[in-house]
């Protein structure tokens, strides 16, 4: 497998042509990728922006955002997209597997608070696919859904920060939709995509697509140690000028004072056929630099993968992936750069030459 957590089924047989449909907007990727968690109460909306790293409880109707639960020490513990219900409620998206835990969360951590939440995945048929225009059956698509998660990665959000060079990753292009049906309606939606002879993707296609993007994903690109700022999350999932939350400290710190000590990065490997592996070992010589968290062949980059490296291994290092037996020789492109964070301290280090210079 490629990914600590693959989509099945991975394929449908033309891998490489589910790519270039699914991107198209001539391809559905029917595969469930979120749990859905149904939050209710009247203090919802205290309880998660208490709690989380964007204010996801107050959202309006129908309006789709992303945050991240952090410990104390700044650490990944899981992210959930999220949507405004149209009764004061709010639907929260964890990835596939995770709405046990989100409502284990909930009941631990509400104590005397008016709020509860209910595991609603069974309720709904999901449909992901990328928005393109002049696409009819799309909007007839959002019709038929109870609500739509618009994945807010395509662009900054407000109060966010993007470490990347916006022309190493083309953001705008991961205008990744998923439409949650009344499983009910389940017979409607095929119809209507049958009728536009809209075809079907396996799991492969869309990872190779979200490598390309850099998207991170929980499921393969977070460990017991990763903060925000190394996977540049902070553009979608985080906001800054938010009140208290756990792990607020850590965001503050390592984005004004210091730096995050790993960095995300994406590989281009040699034309080899064989796809490297979550796990797998980045090496620069015989030393280890990093870690594969998914590789995929991209439809046109051909064999890539993205990767949790050193944050001070240089750009222009020689760099190899060990998968198994094989070598493959990498060359990185860095989505968070070396210098990320620090914004503080390097606005004060400016200010000092200022004023070197002017005496």
């Amino acid at each position: 497998m490629t990914s600590r957590a693959p989509l099945e089924p991975r394929q449908l047989g033309d891998p490489l042509g589910e790519q270039h449909r699914l991107i198209t907007g001539r391809a559905v990727l029917s595969i469930p990728t979120r749990d859905v968690v149904h939050v209710t109460g009247a203090d919802r909306e205290r309880f998660l922006n208490v709690l989380l790293s964007r204010d996801v409880g107050s959202l309006p109707a129908g309006a789709s955002d992303e945050a991240l639960l952090l410990d104390a020490a700044g650490h990944v513990q899981f992210a959930v997209g999220a949507v405004g219900g149209a009764d004061d409620d709010v639907w929260l998206l964890p990835e596939r597997g995770g709405a046990e835990r989100v409502v284990e969360w909930v009941h631990k951590m509400r104590f005397m608070l008016r709020v509860d939440a209910e595991d609603a995945t069974s309720r709904f048929a999901q449909v992901g696919w990328f928005a393109v225009n002049g696409r009819d059956w799309q909007p007839a698509l959002e019709q038929l859904a109870d609500f739509v998660w618009c994945d807010p990665w395509a662009h900054l959000a407000v109060g966010g920060w993007q470490y990347a060079d916006a022309e190493t990753v083309e953001y705008e292009t991961w205008t990744w939709r998923i439409a949650f049906v009344d499983s009910r309606r389940r017979a409607e939606a095929k119809t209507l995509l049958d009728d536009a002879e809209v075809r079907r993707s396996g799991g492969d296609a869309w990872q190779a697509l979200r490598i390309a993007a850099a998207r991170p994903r929980e499921a393969d690109e977070v460990d017991d140690r990763t903060i925000p700022h190394e996977l540049d999350w902070l553009r979608s999932a985080v906001h800054l000028d938010k009140g208290c939350y756990p792990g607020q400290e850590t965001i503050a710190k390592v984005h004004n004072l210091g730096h995050p000590p790993r960095r995300l990065v994406l590989l281009q490997l040699d034309g080899s056929d064989t796809w490297v592996e979550h796990g797998d070992a980045v090496l620069a010589g015989d030393q280890q630099v990093g870690t594969v968290t998914t590789g995929g062949m991209h439809w046109e980059m051909g064999p890539v993968a993205l990767a949790v490296v050193r944050r001070g291994l240089a750009l222009d290092a020689e760099l190899t992936v060990q998968h198994g037996d094989e070598t493959m020789v990498a060359r990185q492109e860095a989505i968070v750069p070396a210098d990320a964070g620090g914004l503080a301290a390097s606005a004060v280090r400016d200010l000092r030459r200022a004023r070197r210079r002017a005496h």
